[in-house]
């Protein structure tokens, strides 16, 4: 009988022994497994990033301008400069294409917890669309194009509405996070989207017609002063009326060109902040630093740009 009990027991014995090296087995390739997934997850969305992380100034300066020609010396100055008078010590590099000015605005927005303009807490952005075709008779906003999707059609007030419902959302939602490290974490997973922040940057280029739309009409009715930045840019032969500052300049935003110094300006305005920007190919002269626009409250945020050609746009990091 003891015998009987002794070989059951070693068999099941041996059988626990299995099935638990198995099982231990399975956890260590699933966690390798999990681990490989994280990794690769990781990699994927560092390397969609539109907006990377921190740099040592001086060092990106260094390896973007080697050598001894006249230009390499200027920019080398001009970032010195940047690190020893202006408290910039960090750099982040932004995607260089035709959304770049408007990636690395909204991103400091967003990542500084901005909140919505007064203007737009005031009213519903969602509407805007809907205003501009019905209300104020602009069905040319059919012609509205979508930066490098260049889509126009009958469909283009209903894909303007999701981008304004992308924008409103994800604002609303990132400057209601208090923890500076969660909102960051949520910025960096935005701006890894494509397709999302395309939206962002199609429903910022809306809302600059419509605000042009609104002071084309004051401006047509004399009704009361409209600040000069639109003065400005209604005088260019290009974009004498919202149509044309539609069809000559807004529609190329994000395909084939970006932002004029003048559409900056608005940017500036109806956004509510205040644009400082470095233009290091203008070192030594009085259009080193600018202000976007040059007529700002003193309540509004204020956020930093740096250029090398007023085309492309990185984000400058100030450490006191």
């Amino acid at each position: 009988m003891w015998q009987k009990v002794k070989i059951q027991l070693m068999l099941s014995m041996s059988f626990l022994v299995t099935v638990f090296w198995y099982c231990r087995r399975l956890y260590g390739f699933l966690a390798q497994l999990l681990k490989r997934w994280s990794d690769y997850l990781q990699r994927k969305l560092i390397k969609n990033r539109s907006v990377l992380a921190e740099v040592d100034l001086l060092g990106y300066s260094a390896r973007e301008w080697k050598g001894e020609t006249k230009q390499a010396k200027h920019m080398r100055e001009a970032y010195n400069e940047l690190f020893w008078n202006c408290h910039i010590k960090y750099l982040r590099q932004v995607k260089k294409d035709n959304y770049c000015v408007l990636r690395a605005v909204l991103f400091q927005i967003l990542s500084q917890g901005i909140p919505f303009p007064s203007w737009m807490r005031e009213r519903d952005i969602l509407k805007l669309p809907e205003k501009l075709l019905y209300s104020q008779g602009c069905n040319w906003i059919q012609q509205y194009s979508f930066g490098p999707e260049r889509y126009t059609g009958p469909n283009a007030f209903g894909k303007l509405r999701k981008c304004m419902e992308t924008l409103k959302t994800n604002w609303i939602e990132i400057s209601g996070t208090k923890d500076h490290e969660e909102r960051g974490n949520l910025c960096n997973t935005l701006f890894s989207d494509e397709s999302k922040e395309h939206r962002l940057y199609e429903a910022i280029k809306f809302i600059m017609l419509y605000e042009v739309v609104e002071a084309y009409e004051q401006i047509k009715n004399r009704e009361e002063p409209i600040p000069h930045l639109f003065s400005r840019l209604l005088a260019r032969d290009t974009s004498s009326d919202p149509l044309s500052f539609m069809m000559n300049h807004l529609n190329s935003i994000g395909d084939s060109g970006c932002l004029d110094q003048v559409e900056i300006f608005l940017l500036g305005y109806l956004l509510e902040v205040k644009i400082r920007v470095y233009r290091l190919h203008r070192f030594n002269t009085e259009e080193f630093q600018v202000n976007y626009p040059d007529e700002y409250r003193r309540e509004w945020n204020e956020i930093s740009l740096l250029t090398e050609d007023d085309r492309y746009y990185h984000i400058p990091v100030i450490r006191t």
